[in-house]
């Protein structure tokens, strides 16, 4: 069984995309034990992808709300916490 690796998904909604699709498909647990950890392995590669570009996003956001003088326009960014 030779299966070609899956490249990651080029941009950030593909990439949240196949991860959502990954959870889905482990938490039905209907796959082979081998093919369940080279799936989460996707899934944490992923979600390390998504946590750097998101990170990044906030700094740049974060840095365009700041005016000249190094203060605050405005409140930074602050995201609701998932409560699952």
């Amino acid at each position: 069984m030779s299966k070609k690796a899956e490249s990651p998904p080029p941009n950030f909604e593909q990439a949240l995309e196949r991860l959502e699709t990954i959870v889905e498909s482990l938490e039905r647990g209907e796959m082979p034990l081998g093919d369940s950890i080279k799936l989460f392995e996707e899934g944490v590669t992923l979600a390390r992808r998504l946590e750097g570009e998101l990170s990044d996003a906030e700094i740049k956001v974060e840095a365009l709300l700041r005016d000249t003088r190094g203060n605050e326009s405005i409140a930074p960014l602050t995201l609701p916490e998932d409560d699952a």
